[in-house]
């Protein structure tokens, strides 16, 4: 192939709060520039990145330094970077990471990353510039519903493919499932850990990646609570969530604590009592959806360090479960996965799976943490109507579909 056949490489620029060691941005970023093991070889991304805005510079920042080494420039604003010190956007694709920094908290204990505002004034290029490119947005869309909504609002008013959201849906699955397209859920649980608003959103997402497959796709939420404590092993006797549930996620799990750290023996953690004294501060996050499934997502702080899935399809007596594995720090390697299909978003100009799935769970999140506040209220939340249908093909890493 001569030279002017050669398809010109794309331009990736890169929006972040901060680039530090095992920061999103730097293990996000680095894929980009150095690849990742991907099908049994190292791929490396048909693009380069070309320009870099960084909104802080804390102890350990690795951005000049890898600026450096890698050939691009560090700009002191977003719509520089975009335009790469020019009059025009001159880049083909942006990637924006919103995590880690020094960022203030509201009172329902979300921190208030600058996301939404990032996007802003990256819409605000495009609208001026005339061109519109794709966006990735890793993790929320934003800690605020509404605003996550007008991000999602302003990608379909100036055409371009927009992504978004966590690794979970798109790291592998021990056993490797699926759920059929159009099946029939009757109840689903998932089991996670971690604190509100950071770790919970991981576990709703993937929780979400799942139900969405349910037949006529995703039609919204009317109502979601949380509830804390003593009050969520309660909800189990009245029949709220299901311990038959539990235990098919927690067949799953490969990070049992308890006794199983002091002598290796197996344990029944759903129906010895060890749960409720391994668990000291439990929480319940109850979903109903519009066309009437109810799912609860458990954050088990203490008994588990990992995410797990179980549901039971109508007219079958055995559950489905399985665990999101995400390997270990410090390559992190599920976040190949999800820069696999940011790259295969800005290389195609089509997103692999709607944004509408992170704007719906940005919203669940949202007005569940609302719940907690307001003393673990159950809320009404016709402002949840989100209609959204899944890809067909399955997305997650080591899927019978994924190519690569």
């Amino acid at each position: 192939m001569s030279d002017a056949d050669k398809k010109p490489r794309k331009r990736l620029a890169i929006v972040t709060t901060v680039w530090t060691y095992q920061s999103h941005a730097q293990h996000m970023g680095d894929r980009f520039l150095v690849g990742y093991p991907w099908n049994g070889r190292w791929h490396r991304p048909e693009m380069d990145v070309v320009s870099l805005y960084v909104d802080q510079k804390p102890a350990g920042d690795q951005s000049a330094s890898r600026a450096q080494e890698f050939g691009f420039t560090v700009y002191p604003t977003i719509a520089e970077a975009l335009r790469c010190g020019g009059e025009k956007l001159a880049v083909d694709a942006v990637l924006v990471i919103g995590e880690h920094g020094e960022y203030p908290s509201n009172e329902k204990g979300q921190i208030l990353y600058p996301r939404y505002e990032f996007f802003e004034q990256i819409v605000v290029v495009f609208d001026k510039d005339g061109r519109a490119v794709p966006v990735f947005n890793d993790k929320h869309l934003s800690y605020s519903f509404d605003k996550a909504s007008k991000m999602v609002a302003a990608s379909k008013r100036l055409g371009f493919p927009l992504l978004a959201g966590s690794s979970l849906p798109v790291t592998w699955r021990l056993p490797n499932i699926e759920l059929p397209l159009d099946c029939q859920i009757d109840e689903a649980l998932m089991v996670g850990v971690g604190g509100s608003d950071a770790m919970d959103f991981h576990a709703l997402e993937a929780m979400q990646c799942m139900l969405e497959r349910r037949r006529n796709g995703e039609t919204g939420v009317k109502a979601v609570q949380m509830i804390e404590g003593p009050a969520v092993w309660q909800a189990a006797k009245d029949g709220r969530w299901s311990r038959r549930l539990l235990e098919a996620a927690l067949s799953r799990s490969q990070s049992r604590t308890g006794i199983a750290l002091e002598d290796g023996r197996t344990q029944d953690l759903t129906h010895s009592g060890e749960l409720e004294q391994l668990v000291k501060q439990p929480a319940a996050y109850f979903i109903e959806y519009t066309d009437g499934l109810r799912a609860t997502l458990l954050m088990l702080n203490g008994a588990v360090t990992d995410y797990t899935f179980a549901c039971r399809l109508r007219g079958q007596s055995q559950y489905i479960s399985t665990l999101f594995q995400l390997p270990p720090t410090p390559n992190v390697v599920y976040s190949a996965s999800l820069m696999h299909k940011a790259q295969e978003m800005f290389a195609t100009g089509q997103a692999p799976y709607p944004a509408e799935r992170t704007q719906l769970v940005c919203g669940i999140l949202d007005l569940c943490l609302d719940s907690k506040v307001r003393g673990h209220q159950r809320l009404d939340t016709p402002q949840l109507a989100v209609r959204y249908r899944p890809s067909r093909a399955s997305q997650f890493a080591g899927a019978p579909t994924a190519t690569a």
